[in-house]
């Protein structure tokens, strides 16, 4: 299906693997000019990769920059970075609550302000990547849950401004996707549980109440819709990618 984002340039931040990753495979694929940035670089083929800590609070601008400097104009910004610290919470210091907020929270921050001029001038779009732990507390996801619940809030923010600046602004909630990091939650169950990868699978994906795990070209899916012009009445919206996993109002 023809989208309209033939041409037009994006910035995806957390490309190296998981869900940042086919978000980059899934624009290249709908012909964007695509800059992707992690720790770890992007490898895509057809994508510029760009290797960047985003916690360090010069980098966004810096990245922001090149994209323009290589492309020429900025049309969307896609916000997938940071993996947050899952454990006790009694067990979780200062230190990892703030690299958990710098990597995710504050690098989504920076790099939208960073860009909000250059989206301005495209008419462009931002998608925030947060997730269902935003929604759903639980005891070991506190970080996790509180940084996707600020990046839901600020969605709504900047949606707000994004009405007089011509800047659309949504998010996505992934539930349970099959990344590296669900991986090692399977693993975990495999040893604690005595099962195999699929009876772990299938043990995990019951106690979520889903039918299923999602695949992260799912959420790549959802990213290309919000970025393209049949989405262009959509504005601070929170979209569950979740399986029915979040069930309340």
């Amino acid at each position: 299906m023809e989208r309209g984002l033939q041409g037009k340039v994006a910035l995806v931040s957390g490309a190296s693997k998981g869900i940042g990753r086919a978000i980059v495979e899934r624009l290249v694929g709908e012909g964007m000019q695509v800059l992707g940035v992690a720790r770890g670089g992007c490898t895509v083929p057809g994508a510029i990769g760009l290797t960047a800590d985003l916690r360090d609070p010069a980098a966004p601008a810096a990245v922001v920059a090149r994209a323009v400097a290589d492309f020429g104009r900025l049309d969307l910004l896609v916000n997938s970075a940071g993996a947050t610290q899952r454990g006790d919470f009694l067990a979780l210091d200062d230190a990892a609550w703030q690299d958990s907020f710098a990597g995710k929270f504050f690098a989504a921050v920076r790099l939208s302000r960073a860009a909000w001029p250059h989206l301005q001038a495209a008419a462009g779009s931002v998608v925030h990547i947060a997730g269902a732990g935003g929604k759903i507390a639980s005891a070991d996801f506190t970080i996790g849950g509180s940084v996707n619940a600020a990046l839901m809030n600020l969605t709504k923010a900047l949606a707000d401004r994004g009405v007089r600046d011509g800047v659309r602004v949504n998010c996505i909630n992934p539930g349970s996707i099959r990344t590296d990091r669900l991986t090692g939650r399977i693993a975990t169950v495999m040893r604690e549980q005595g099962l195999d990868e699929p009876a772990a699978a299938a043990a995990l994906a019951r106690a979520t109440g889903v039918a299923r795990f999602g695949e992260p070209e799912e959420i790549a899916a959802a990213v290309a819709f919000l970025a393209s012009a049949e989405a262009g009445y959509i504005q601070g919206a929170i979209l569950d990618v979740d399986g029915g996993w979040i069930r309340a109002l």
